[in-house]
């Protein structure tokens, strides 16, 4: 996968915007600014290039200023209020769910910077909706999309009932999640202090239905991601939980840089992986 070299877009620390980051149900009916907009799907447009024809992602919104009306576009009740959306495209010849969630996270901390709230939709939005104002060619399949826009004040009942439904306030603990060297021996909190907080901040991740798939193991300066899978769940035509692996590698990568530390993916050949782990992908730190 490329990285960006270390160049940063936001305004806020990454730390602060990821703590900020939550996924909002309940929406303002008033519009973003233009201004605001823009500045967002300006980021957009710096996405899809680095996207390369894999994927691409498009705003569509109510007064159809860019890719068209988000009037009437459903979401089983699930979103309320919401006059835009981000929309997530992918090539169906080239499914990087991996790739594909890692983009996308880098919009929705960007919409984060700018003080619009967000929520990822992988199953509760009717995509037939989508697909009509998105202009899909024969290839293209949308996996996933988000509201953009301003919290209402107060929660309906059923976005609280689906967090807690959820579990979206909790999440696993570090000894859980991260390991030195192999899985029978969690990773030390403080351990060296370098990577800490980018490993808290892929803790901190949002995931379908916060199953928190990813595990990551330490091996002297490298950082081997794994996916836990949750046996049975995502959808047919589309691997969510590949996608979260994306976001957290979103996470861990910011993170890193933003800490000064620099480093490369790469997908290593016979890694071995533990019973019920896929591996997916090293971090090799070489700063």
């Amino acid at each position: 996968m490329q990285n960006d070299g270390g160049k940063m877009k936001f305004q806020k620390p990454i730390t602060e915007i990821i703590k900020m980051r939550s996924s909002c149900r309940t929406y303002d009916s008033r519009e973003v600014e233009d201004e605001t907009l823009q500045k967002l799907n300006d980021y957009i447009e710096e996405i899809n290039s680095e996207a390369k024809g894999r994927a691409r992602f498009i705003i569509i919104n109510q007064n159809s200023k860019y890719n068209g009306s988000a009037q009437s576009l459903g979401t089983y009740g699930v979103i309320s209020g919401a006059n835009s959306f981000i929309v997530g495209i992918i090539n169906k010849n080239n499914q990087d769910a991996c790739s594909f969630g890692y983009l996308f996270e880098k919009i929705i901390l960007y919409a984060t910077d700018l003080n619009l709230q967000t929520c990822w939709l992988g199953g509760t939005f009717k995509r037939d909706d989508f697909v009509r104002l998105a202009n899909l060619q024969d290839n293209e399949h949308i996996p996933i999309v988000s509201p953009v826009g301003y919290k209402k004040g107060k929660a309906r009942i059923l976005e609280s009932a689906m967090r807690k439904l959820a579990g979206s306030d909790n999440r696993k603990q570090w000894d859980e999640l991260f390991f030195d060297g192999d899985i029978s021996k969690p990773l030390d909190k403080n351990h060296d202090g370098s990577y800490d907080e980018a490993l808290e901040m892929v803790r901190l991740g949002p995931s379908a239905s916060n199953k928190q798939p990813w595990r990551i193991v330490k091996n002297n300066d490298m950082y081997h991601f794994y996916l836990c899978r949750t046996k049975g769940y995502g959808l047919a035509d589309y691997d969510m939980q590949k996608n979260d692996i994306g976001i957290a590698m979103c996470h861990f990568e910011l993170t890193a840089k933003e800490s000064g530390f620099m480093g490369s993916w790469e997908e290593l050949k016979n890694i071995d992986s533990p019973d019920g782990w896929e591996y997916v992908i090293t971090w090799t730190n070489y700063m």
